[in-house]
C-alpha cells in the first residue's frame, strides 16, 4: 500500500480549518481503502505529531521518521492541507519539490502568485479577466495614503485587504474616508502589500475548477448567500453562521454562466494551475461578471462548496482524490 501524507495545521490563523479539512479528507481517503494515510498536524511550536499522538519528523528524502521507535516510512504522495501560510503561499510545495515527493495542487509559483492578491490581479489583467477595480499600495508613505485617498473619493466605498493572507485575513470593509489611513496600516501588519478594492454590489458565486481524465472540468456555479454582507472568517467556519450555501445558483442567464466557466478556464490555464481551484466571482447588480480571487488549496470541511460543487457534478471526490494519487505516483 502506498504512504501518504497529510499534513494539516500550521500554526496560523487557519490552523482549525486546516484540521478540519484534513478530517475530511483523511474520511475520504478511507474510503478509498487502498493507502496508508499519516495525518500529521504542525503544531504551532514547529512540533509534527501525527494522529495517533506521535512525534514525527519529516525528512528530506521523503521520509517520515518516528524518533521514539526509530522507524521510518518512505513517502508516495502528500497533501498539503494548510490554509493560509505556509501551505497556499508555495513554501510547502517548493520543501516537497525538493524532496521529489508528489504532491496534491499547485506548483508553488502558482501558488505563490494566487496567494498574493495583487500579482493574482496583474496576471488577470494581462489575461483580460475581468476583476475588480483596484489599486495597490506597496509601502505607507504619504504618497501612497494620498492614492488611496483619491481611490476612495471616487467609490466612497472599499475593502482594504492584506495582499498576503487568506481571503478573511487582515480584510476590511472602509465606507468613512476618516478611517482610512487607520485600517491601510492595519492591513499592513499583515502583508507587505495592501489592495484596495471598489465594494460591488454584487451576489457572490464561486466554481470548482479541477483536472479529470485529463482535462480542466469547471463544474456550475453555485452561491454565497451572506445576510450580513461580508463573508468574513466566522461566517465562512463558524457552526452558528447564518451564511447558506447553494451548490447551483439560481436565476443565471446562459451568457453569465459561460463567461464565468470561461474566465476561470482562462485563468486555471494562464496562471498554470494544477489538480484543483475554487474561483470566486461577483456578479453585480448590472449583470456584470468579475473574477474575485483564485483559492488554490479550498476549504474542505463539511460545510465546504469546493466538494459539494464537484459532486454535485458528478466526481466523488474520494475517486477523484483516488485518480489524482494514481496518476502522480
Amino acid at each position: 500500500m502506498k504512504n501518504i501524507l497529510l499534513l494539516c495545521g500550521g500554526g496560523g490563523s487557519e490552523h482549525e480549518v486546516s484540521l478540519r479539512s484534513a478530517n475530511y479528507i483523511y474520511d475520504e481517503l478511507e474510503k478509498v481503502n487502498l493507502y496508508n494515510v499519516f495525518k500529521v498536524e504542525i503544531k504551532a511550536n514547529g512540533d509534527r505529531i501525527d494522529h495517533h499522538g506521535q512525534l514525527c519528523e519529516l525528512r528530506k528524502a521523503g521520509e517520515l521518521y518516528y524518533p521514539s521507535s526509530d522507524q521510518t516510512h518512505k513517502l508516495d504522495f502528500a497533501i498539503p492541507c494548510i490554509h493560509g501560510p505556509p501551505g497556499e503561499n508555495g513554501v510547502i510545495q517548493s520543501i516537497f519539490e525538493l524532496m521529489g515527493l508528489p504532491y496534491l495542487g499547485c506548483s508553488p509559483e502558482p501558488s505563490q502568485t494566487c496567494f498574493n492578491k495583487v500579482s493574482t490581479k496583474l496576471w488577470l489583467d494581462a489575461l483580460k479577466v475581468p476583476n475588480t477595480p483596484y489599486i495597490y499600495l506597496s509601502d505607507e508613505s504619504r504618497e501612497s495614503i494620498s492614492a488611496a485617498k483619491e481611490f476612495f473619493n471616487a467609490n466612497k466605498d472599499v475593502y482594504i485587504k492584506a495582499a498576503s493572507q487568506g481571503s478573511s485575513v487582515g480584510c476590511y470593509h472602509v465606507t468613512s474616508l476618516e478611517d482610512l489611513e487607520s485600517t491601510i496600516l492595519s492591513a499592513f501588519k499583515f502583508s507587505e502589500y495592501v489592495l484596495i478594492e471598489r465594494t460591488l454590489k454584487a451576489r457572490e458565486l464561486e466554481v470548482s475548477a479541477f483536472e479529470y481524465n485529463n482535462e480542466v472540468v469547471i463544474t456550475a456555479p453555485g452561491e454565497i448567500i451572506c445576510p450580513d454582507g461580508f463573508y468574513d472568517y466566522d461566517q465562512k467556519y463558524s457552526n452558528d453562521s447564518a451564511t447558506k450555501t447553494e451548490v447551483n445558483a439560481k436565476g443565471l442567464s446562459a451568457e453569465q454562466i459561460n463567461d464565468i466557466k470561461s474566465y476561470s478556464l482562462k485563468a486555471f490555464k494562464g496562471l498554470k494551475l494544477r489538480h484543483l481551484s475554487r474561483i470566486d466571482f461577483f456578479l453585480t447588480e448590472e449583470g456584470k461578471v468579475y473574477l474575485n480571487e483564485i483559492n488554490t488549496f479550498p476549504g474542505m470541511t463539511s460545510i465546504s462548496m469546493f466538494p459539494k460543487m464537484m459532486e454535485n457534478h458528478g466526481v466523488k471526490f474520494s475517486e477523484y482524490l483516488r485518480k489524482i494519487i494514481e496518476e502522480s505516483t
